[in-house]
């Protein structure tokens, strides 16, 4: 199943907050992204209900094994993308915001590619 770039964001947002903070609240994501916390809400709301996130009577937000499958996998390809970039010259912060914008149209195929060629690299 494909999901949408933004729901992506949010599920990879969602994972990197939870490894910084461990307790992530809809408002935590909404500064991170620059989002309304209106805005995020929603998104929280449809992300529990098509079983991507969990949230506990507090508002603490956590990820599914469904969500956390998407968000891990996308923060892989954010990463791997970003150190091939950097490995050809790009900057850091380049390389990094480029990556976010490529890792969600990458083909499994391109992607296996670029894994084995960082590998042989080391």
């Amino acid at each position: 199943m494909r999901i949408k770039e933004s729901a992506e964001n949010y599920l990879e947002t969602i994972l990197m907050l939870t490894n910084e903070k461990k307790y992530v609240r809809s408002i935590d994501v909404a500064n991170e992204l620059g989002f309304s916390k209106a805005s995020v809400s929603v998104a929280m709301k449809a992300f529990r209900e098509e079983g991507y996130i969990v949230i506990d009577p507090d508002g603490g937000i956590a990820l599914t094994e469904k969500g956390l499958y998407i968000a891990e996998k996308m923060c892989e390809r954010h990463n791997v993308i970003a150190r091939v970039l950097m490995q050809l010259g790009v900057s850091e912060e380049t390389a990094y915001a480029d990556s976010c914008k490529i890792e969600h149209d990458i083909s499994e195929e391109s992607f296996e590619k670029i894994k084995e060629f960082l590998s042989k690299r080391k």
